[in-house]
């Protein structure tokens, strides 16, 4: 085993939830990555659509357990010391498939070792292994102090998945909201915020404004957030079409560094689609337009692995008429772009 060290540490990350244009949906997790050596695991495993046990929806007595079982103070929670390490985002079942590895000390050192996709009690590395991911040898302080401080309340998941909806059709509003309940999202509906105690506020963490919301209207919500000192994003609705709304909230809620994100670019012109990706991934392209008669039209445009780096992609013309607009979407974040004219 090699001798030389990796760095260890913790950051939060989300796992973007949505609609997906073929009328399915999959549940936003906000979750602690593993960093190591700077850059996280997650995406040394190419196009995996997972979370790890370090999740913000999991009770704290649980979200505690865990922590302390990364940190060796309890037996192994599978056979052969072994360790969950990324699960199933939709329902964390084994039976789902999870990435596992063996975590041992060795001295004063921790190692991750013999990662395998594993679907029951017992992993085969031999016959479902990573090939080329670790063996990592972290040093144990370092290590023990990084899941220390979770329990401390630093780098703890994100827990403000609420959102306040700020708009004139109260239909419209109602089904955004509807569906990012769905998701694993809170949302309310008002006309403003004033008379709104600072301590509800701080359990927003965006406020989305519809396109009939004026200018005075939408400075008195944000003059209520700066007068409670809350900070939250700001999503300027860019049509009344749900799934392109719920898109445009996912990108807002995530706070992760764009060196930490799949997806870190998206650019719409020219009847082509540009994506920049810093890892291996599945990258999906949706196009929303409204017709003459504002109705909602959906093309999927693409749906692939991608290698890191640069690509462009054809867009149907068809997709491009009137407004129209284009979400990419990874396992891991979304983004939205309205095509250059």
């Amino acid at each position: 085993m090699s001798a030389a060290y990796a760095t260890f540490g913790l950051a939060p990350a989300m796992r973007a939830g949505g609609l997906l244009a073929d009328g399915d949906y999959q549940v936003h997790r906000d979750f602690v990555d593993f960093i190591v050596d700077g850059r996280p695991l997650l995406f040394r495993l190419s196009d995996l659509d997972a979370v790890s046990p370090l999740a913000s929806d999991v009770p704290p007595a649980i979200f505690t357990e865990q922590v302390r079982s990364l940190m060796l103070e309890a037996e192994a929670p599978l056979p052969d010391g072994r360790y969950v390490v990324y699960g199933c985002p939709e329902c964390a079942d084994l039976a789902c498939g999870a990435v596992t590895a063996v975590i041992e000390r060795d001295g004063e050192d921790v190692v991750w070792r013999d990662f395998a996709w594993q679907t029951g009690e017992h992993a085969d590395p031999e016959l479902n292994g990573y090939r080329g991911i670790g063996p990592f040898r972290f040093r144990g302080e370092q290590y023990r102090e990084a899941l220390a401080a979770l329990l401390d309340g630093g780098n703890a998941p994100g827990t403000r998945r609420r959102v306040l909806l700020v708009g004139a059709r109260v239909a419209l509003l109602a089904r955004l909201a509807a569906a990012l309940r769905i998701i694993g999202i809170g949302a309310d509906i008002a006309q403003d915020a004033r008379g709104v105690p600072a301590d509800e506020l701080r359990g927003y963490g965006a406020v989305a404004f519809g396109r009939a919301v004026g200018q005075e209207q939408r400075a008195e919500v944000r003059r209520c957030f700066e007068r409670a000192g809350v900070e939250v994003a700001y999503v300027e609705g860019l049509a009344p079409i749900v799934p392109l709304l719920v898109a445009q909230i996912e990108h807002a809620l995530d706070r992760s560094p764009v060196e930490r994100r799949r997806l870190t670019r998206l650019v719409a012109a020219g009847g082509e689609a540009g994506v920049e990706l810093s890892a291996p991934c599945r990258v999906r392209l949706t196009a929303y337009r409204l017709d003459r008669l504002h109705r909602t039209r959906v093309h999927d445009v693409f749906d692939g692995v991608l290698e890191a780096g640069r690509h462009r992609i054809a867009l149907d013309a068809r997709a491009l008429r009137g407004e129209s607009f284009v979400v990419a979407r990874t396992a891991g974040s979304v983004l939205v772009q309205a095509p250059a004219r």
